[in-house]
């Protein structure tokens, strides 16, 4: 019987384990989370309040619907009743400027501004700003083949105002990280397939645009989804999955490190035991997987360390409607790095998704923490740091009715100038260790359904090498 280790019960492991119950259906597989509980960065806090329901999400808070792993497995999983898109009746966001909230220009497509109108009417960007963003129809393609900091790459096309007061802005809310140094390749490849194939940015988003079909779920076209009492809803069902399907389930078990030995692979724990296998996959964090592999590849080792991870925070803080001294009309606010601000972003939960909160109330969500950027490690100074960001920028002075605070160390990994380059010598050092595989946020995407595709083609892996290993056996002759 094939035995499999999988380390690491975030998205990705839980994944990892169930696409192989359904590939390699006789293996006898293991998951290993050092935590006391599964998901990782997915938790819901479902907090009862009078009659009605919180539904506080601790890490992320939806998933992108068209990228097509996540809605795949919430369909196999028999979720896709319960996917819900954001709330199409209020869809402003905000950029914070100059400490006040103005509107994101309609007509973003892919981050890249495409509405000419609403670019001349807002107030984010500058005559002289927006003259710049013009040149992009004019502007030649780079002729170089060679990778640029995401920053660099839309200053070039749009002009530095229009990088610091649009794009950035969005891009820290997803990667948490600073545009200067991440890598265009390895974050938004396809800005620079824009910029080859039509010549501009403008001109090939609106292309892109004009080609997308807009798929609905649930009759929103809305591009991202969640369960309807969270996230923890799909973590709920793989691991209800798992134990149907005899997977060994151990919480509160730490890895010490990993052996190779005679093409197997010895997974010692630190209770002094430890488990003989076939096959590893190691879906922890880059740095922890390097530090598990250091004893028998210290090269693989190394890489998998050298990937840096940025700090994060959220808090959610309810609110009676009354308390508000603003209508939330919309599913938040961006903050650009140059603004100075200790917050990230903040989403006004209910209005983005109205079932999260009960009748009358509010419920208000502030990320703390970007690349380059210490942010205080205890829950009352990032309760009062996320306080008072809703009082400078909301005018909140009501103390809430109900807060969580979730601190997430060495959450976000940063996708740098040299994680392509990095990435090839990790696959080309995995070629070397059959049954050995990797997945996670660390290396192609960091999205739930990157995790979820990540987990899949870590088992695709093992299956590969399984299948090679198989080849290579010669038949037995009956004589």
């Amino acid at each position: 019987m094939r035995q499999i280790v999988i380390i690491g019960g975030g998205i990705a492991g839980l994944s990892a384990a169930y696409y192989a119950t359904k590939k390699l259906p006789d293996a006898q597989i293991t998951l290993i989370e050092s935590d006391s509980r599964w998901g990782g960065k997915i938790t819901t806090d479902r907090a009862m309040f009078d009659d009605g329901q919180f539904i506080i999400e601790g890490g992320p808070d939806t998933f992108l619907a068209t990228k097509p792993w996540g809605v795949a497995l919430c369909k196999e999983l028999g979720l896709s009743e319960r996917l819900h898109g954001t709330n199409p009746n209020q869809k402003n966001t905000y950029v914070l400027n100059k400490g006040h909230l103005l509107p994101m220009p309609d007509g973003l497509a892919m981050m890249i501004p495409t509405n000419v109108s609403a670019i001349l009417r807002s107030r984010l960007v500058s005559w002289f700003g927006k003259a710049r963003m013009g040149l992009d129809f004019m502007l030649p393609s780079h002729t170089l083949n060679c990778d640029e900091s995401l920053g660099s790459f839309v200053s070039r096309r749009l002009g530095r105002e229009a990088y610091e007061n649009l794009i950035e802005p969005l891009m820290s809310g997803i990667y948490a990280g600073d545009g200067d140094a991440l890598s265009l390749a390895s974050t938004f490849p396809y800005l620079r397939d824009l910029e080859i194939k039509y010549g501009s940015l403008a001109r090939g988003a609106l292309q892109m645009r004009k080609q997308s079909n807009g798929k609905s779920v649930q009759g929103s076209r809305s591009a991202f989804l969640t369960p309807t009492t969270g996230l923890a809803e799909i973590v709920e069902t793989l691991v209800a999955h798992l134990q149907t399907n005899n997977v060994d389930l151990r919480l509160n078990t730490s890895v010490s490190r990993i052996s190779n030995i005679d093409s197997r692979y010895l997974v010692e724990l630190e209770d002094d035991s430890s488990l003989d296998s076939d096959s590893v996959i190691l879906a922890s964090p880059a740095y922890v997987s390097g530090t598990l592999l250091a004893s028998f590849d210290p090269t693989l080792a190394s890489d998998l360390k050298s990937i840096p991870y940025a700090s994060t925070a959220t808090v959610s803080l309810a609110y009676r409607q009354s308390d508000l001294t603003r209508e939330l009309d919309g599913y938040g606010y961006v903050i650009p790095r140059r603004e100075g601000r200790k917050a990230l972003a903040c989403t006004w939960t209910s209005t983005k998704f109205p079932h999260r909160a009960p009748d009358r109330y509010a419920l208000i969500r502030v990320f703390v923490g970007r690349a380059g950027q210490d942010i205080p490690w205890n829950e009352n100074d990032l309760l009062a740091l996320a306080k008072e960001e809703l009082n400078l920028t909301l005018g909140l002075t009501a103390e809430p009715i109900l807060s969580r605070v979730f601190m997430w160390d060495k959450a976000m990994p940063q996708y740098n100038l040299g994680h392509p380059e990095l990435l090839k010598r990790i696959d080309t050092a995995l070629e070397n260790h059959p049954g050995l595989a990797i997945a996670g946020n660390g290396y192609r995407g960091i999205g739930i359904p990157d995790c979820i595709h990540s987990g899949e083609l870590a088992v695709n892996k093992i299956l590969e090498n399984s299948a090679v290993e198989n080849s290579s056996v010669p038949a037995q002759t009956t004589h």
